[in-house]
């Protein structure tokens, strides 16, 4: 176990001062995880007060990517490797951790399997038999079975060539667990390089093996950029974040695939006719009543100031949409300020009462006619009954020479 440090620096005034705020279900028990690096530190919530607890950390074989959870075991699956942003790596693992007794422990469960390349998303088919893995660089996609212990097993064999697009970045199985869709970035134009169009790839997926079934790409996906979906808890909707145009848009699922054209486009900046450089979407999460959606906003842009490189004022934030019962329709609420820089990863506990950010990085800001460096942070937030976020407290990280790369919430039992 690594004792890094985390300190409180700001809370709220107390709670019970806004009749907006209020209990939204029964509480549930859960965890939420973090990564630095290759440690992964769990960390016990207190829904009533807003407040994380840290418990234990295990170090895994390489830099965590993304992990999930198996749908009914208390189980982790974790992706690693010692690749990044640009770096292709030469160790690439996936791993399986079980919590231990009250929640209070990580161990490791059963063997650690290798990788062909650098792993950027994982998750598990609805039954908990197999675990899918997507890759962006090269663009692959994996599926391996889960042994009957909860364990990583032998990896399935595909039986056809199956088509990657550009840059995936995320892959899901839908609800009824009889197809996968993978979310593909594709990129930027860059200089002389034209732009790779993105898209969504829906497979069909049965016993482990994949097979093309439909591609999503508005326009021949130019000027269509995903990075991440998720579902309605109860509507054939999903709803997905635009990372390279800073929008959502919501599809209907119909037959195992989706419709070709998106029911709605929305913007999630709270300024978008002023959009900054390196201004990207992230993560996007349904409350779980499927009220409400939220979405990150990251902005990496920086300026000179007095000859140093300091923040450039893009928006970090979170985007809180009212979801339309009747049609799915997510409308703009709320962008609140994560506290911190690069809000690559967040979640919503299961109760739907506390959201909690992981902001990736340090970062150099202005402060007056000096600069400070701002940490980075866990920062927690009350989800009032109206859906918007109430910022109690955020938590000061020590990242070391590393980055706040991936966090989760998890239910326990």
């Amino acid at each position: 176990m690594i004792d890094r440090p985390i300190s409180e620096t700001y809370l709220a005034p107390a709670f019970g001062q806004s009749g907006d705020y209020s209990t939204q279900a029964k509480t549930v028990e859960a965890v939420f995880c973090a990564s630095i690096g290759p440690e992964l530190t769990l960390y016990h919530i207190d829904v009533e007060k807003i407040a994380l607890d840290k418990q234990s950390s295990i170090l895994l074989p390489a830099n965590i990517q993304y992990a999930w959870r198996h749908p009914r075991a208390p189980i982790l699956y974790v992706a690693t490797s010692n690749g990044g942003p640009g770096i292709a790596g030469d160790g690439h693992y996936v791993s399986a951790l079980r919590f231990g007794s009250k929640t209070a422990t990580m161990q490791l469960h059963g063997p650690t399997q290798v990788l062909r390349s650098r792993p950027i998303h994982i998750g598990t088919d609805r039954e908990g038999k197999y675990v899918l893995i997507a890759y962006n660089d090269p663009a692959d996609v994996t599926v391996h079975r889960i042994s009957q212990d909860g364990s990583i097993g032998d990896e399935v064999k595909q039986q056809n060539a199956i088509d990657v697009g550009i840059f995936p970045h995320q892959i899901l199985t839908i609800p009824s667990n009889s197809a996968a869709i993978l979310v593909t970035r594709g990129n930027d134009a860059v200089g002389l390089r034209p732009e790779n169009p993105g898209a969504l790839k829906i497979f069909s997926f049965r016993d482990g093996h994949l097979q093309n079934k439909s591609t999503i790409a508005p326009d021949g996906g130019y000027g269509f950029g995903p990075r991440h979906i998720d579902f309605h808890p109860t509507q054939p909707w999903i709803y997905v974040s635009l990372e390279r145009q800073n929008k959502i848009q919501v599809y209907k699922l119909d037959n195992d695939t989706l419709d070709p054209q998106p029911l709605f486009t929305k913007d999630i900046l709270s300024d978008p006719m002023h959009v900054r450089p390196k201004q990207f979407a992230g993560t996007v999460h349904i409350h779980p009543n499927g009220h409400h959606a939220y979405v990150a906003n990251r902005g990496d842009a920086m300026t000179d100031f007095q000859g140093e490189q300091v923040d450039g004022r893009g928006e970090n934030n979170i985007a809180v949409f009212a979801i339309d019962p009747m049609t799915g329709e997510p409308v703009l609420i709320q962008n609140v300020d994560t506290h911190g820089f690069h809000p690559r990863t967040f979640s919503v506990d299961p109760s739907g009462n506390m959201l909690v950010v992981a902001n990736l990085t340090p970062r150099l800001v202005r402060d007056g006619d000096r600069t400070r460096m701002q940490p980075a942070t866990l920062s927690a937030f009350r989800i009032g009954a109206d859906g918007k976020l109430l910022f109690v407290r955020s938590y000061h990280v020590d990242t070391a020479a590393n980055t706040q790369f991936w966090s989760g919430v998890f239910e326990t039992s």
